[in-house]
């Protein structure tokens, strides 16, 4: 038998609760004013990291490879991959500056961006490793593209907090 002050009857069963379990570890906190603010604070960020990262992919790349060809640009002399990937990557940029006008709508997106960038940037650090002359990668677009990937990856909301975002976005237009 428990000793009294260690259990509490439940109100709608009258069945006897252990003091352990009386209170309720919540993972999620509860959506308060705070909590909302946040999230829409992070979306706001979330928007100027897709602006300014499509505007890098957009018209940033080329630039970069001709400033520091051993940090962004593979190979030496003429290549077919530069203008390939470079088309790769301003369409990714003007994808990802459409994307920023509502991110929460494009998130697919966003995360096609955040794995591929992870792939393309191990893919790169090993290629690197492996060919002492393209070393300066490791220092040019390798890190860049694990930076735009973990800034997209901690800014764009997961599932739970969508309905807190849209909730703030209704109150707001009441």
């Amino acid at each position: 038998m428990a000793r009294s002050g260690h259990t509490k009857r439940l109100a709608h069963s009258g069945e006897a609760v252990p003091f352990r379990f009386r209170y309720r570890v919540s993972v999620n906190p509860p959506l308060t004013q705070e909590n909302t603010m946040t999230s829409t604070t992070r979306v706001t960020y979330l928007r100027y990291a897709l602006i300014a990262t499509g505007a890098i992919f957009l018209v940033g790349i080329f630039p970069l490879t001709k400033i520091w060809p051993s940090g962004w640009s593979w190979g030496t002399g003429h290549s077919h991959y530069l203008p390939m990937i470079l088309g790769f990557y301003a369409t990714l940029g003007a994808c990802l500056l459409a994307a920023a006008r509502d991110p929460l709508a494009n998130r697919s997106l966003i995360w096609f961006t955040v794995w591929s960038s992870v792939v393309h940037a191990v893919i790169m650090a090993a290629e690197a490793v492996i060919d002492p002359a393209e070393a300066g990668h490791l220092w040019g677009d390798v890190p860049a593209l694990l930076l735009v990937a973990g800034a997209l990856a901690a800014l764009t909301p997961r599932a739970a907090t969508l309905t807190s975002v849209a909730n703030a976005g209704a109150r707001r237009a009441a």
